[in-house]
């Protein structure tokens, strides 16, 4: 679907939509006139022979690189040291610009477009100068409501979905516990059915957006059943009274990004909030890892490229031993060996999106993908953070940042070992119990 058309059809009804509609269609002129980093970034192609992307992707692109310029990189530095960024306020300029339901269903204020058009924008995040910021609203549109909009009921997804799309509401996600995080068929929190209602009991942890956050995605055992048909997915407003936010996570790296340990004491909640089937939690979840995993690489590789740039910068102004850091030969062979993984990884994300957008099962190559980028950013940050010297073990440089935020790259969303499982699996090498 090209991007007009998909929102033409939904866009006539209000003002908002209108506007919405208008800025859309109007990022196909821009596109022809895009500024070479996005060359730079995808490795020389243009917008006519990019293995994935059209037009519409470039000018999606461009139109968030204003935002992020405007709204966010100018205030990071300041997050970063509060320790939160005001989810409230850059979602909401998010959402009134489409960029929260990019994949999302027209019906409820989304872009209706394939998940490409979410790998684009999840690499234009790229850009913002931590990684905590775009962490934050990956949870919201590819982590919390995925399964709301694939399952949940009309009633639900008008009250959740739409307001999380617009950006009127911060959304998190409860799925890690204390003794559970990769695992997730070990969750121990509650969900008891009593009437018309389910009375939860338990806590999570590492929430992202957890403190700001109006409502969680929760996984719950609502039954006595084997772990992976026990669970459920329910939509947790957190006003309710018993859900308590014990504290505010102090974390080595994505410190704008606010991290709650949450706990439930009788929270009672309608039954009417669950997503989908009671029972299906497990496998919901399970479904949008592969969109998880790849939004994460796609992330996380503009990223990469931008330390190694920066890298180049420093090197080539920075003097040892009376010649530029740069001109040693070990740099910047090192450096290409870099950027040659960087690239790598990119023909990979890419195949499997395209791959995923037919509906072909990735499964094994998203795995692939992402513990290869947990691996390669710690790669890059280490490397790059060396040639910086002194100067790279302060705070006042980008590669620090990327060296404490990187390395949760190979431990959230499944951990490298999770994923090292997942493809034995798919290579029927995986001893079995």
């Amino acid at each position: 679907m090209a991007l007009c058309e998909g929102v033409r059809r939904f866009n006539f009804a209000t003002f908002r939509h209108l506007y919405r509609s208008s800025l859309v269609c109007s990022q196909r002129k821009l596109s022809e006139n895009l500024s070479s980093k996005y060359n730079a970034s995808t490795g020389g192609e243009s917008t006519t022979d990019h293995p994935i992307y059209t037009h519409e992707h470039f000018a999606l692109k461009e139109s968030l690189n204003k935002i992020i310029e405007q709204e966010i990189n100018p205030f990071v530095d300041q997050w970063e040291a509060a320790g939160q960024f005001p989810a409230h306020k850059i979602f909401k300029i998010l959402g009134s610009a489409g960029f929260l339901g990019v994949n999302k269903p027209i019906e409820y204020g989304g872009l209706g477009l394939d998940f490409s058009y979410s790998v684009a924008v999840s690499e234009e995040l790229g850009n913002i100068r931590c990684g905590g910021i775009p962490m934050a609203i990956g949870v919201q549109t590819d982590m919390a409501t995925p399964a709301l909009a694939r399952f949940g009921s009309p009633e639900l997804k008008k009250e959740f979905l739409v307001p999380t799309i617009m950006g009127d509401k911060v959304s998190c996600l409860g799925v890690s516990e204390v003794g559970a995080g990769s695992d997730v068929a070990s969750i121990m929190t509650k969900a008891v059915r009593k009437g018309d209602e389910y009375v939860i009991n338990g806590g999570k942890m590492w929430t992202t957006n957890g403190t700001q956050a109006d409502w969680m995605c929760l996984l719950a055992n609502t039954s006595d059943g084997p772990p992976h048909k026990n669970k459920s997915l329910i939509c947790l407003p957190m006003s309710l009274p018993g859900i308590h936010i014990t504290r505010k996570i102090d974390k080595m790296g994505m410190r704008s990004s606010d991290t709650a340990e949450v706990f439930f004491d009788d929270v009672r909640v309608p039954c009417k909030n669950i997503i989908g089937q009671e029972g299906m939690g497990f496998t919901y979840q399970m479904l949008q890892f592969q969109e998880e995993r790849l939004w994460g690489v796609a992330n996380i590789l503009t990223m990469m490229d931008n330390i190694i740039q920066d890298t180049i910068q420093y090197t080539r102004q920075r003097k040892i031993f009376k010649q530029a850091v740069l001109h040693h030969q070990y740099v910047h062979f090192r450096l290409a060996e870099l950027h040659t993984e960087v690239e790598l990884l990119r023909s990979l994300l890419y195949r499997a999106t395209g791959l995923y957008i037919k509906g072909n099962d990735v499964t094994k190559l998203a795995s692939m993908a992402k513990l290869k980028a947990g691996r390669l950013a710690r790669e890059v940050g280490d490397s790059c953070l060396q040639y910086w010297g002194g100067m790279g073990f302060t705070n006042d440089v980008l590669v620090s940042r990327f060296y404490r935020d990187s390395r949760l790259m190979s431990i959230g969303a499944g951990a490298d070992e999770v994923m090292l499982s997942i493809i034995c699996k798919y290579m029927d090498t995986l001893p079995r119990k």
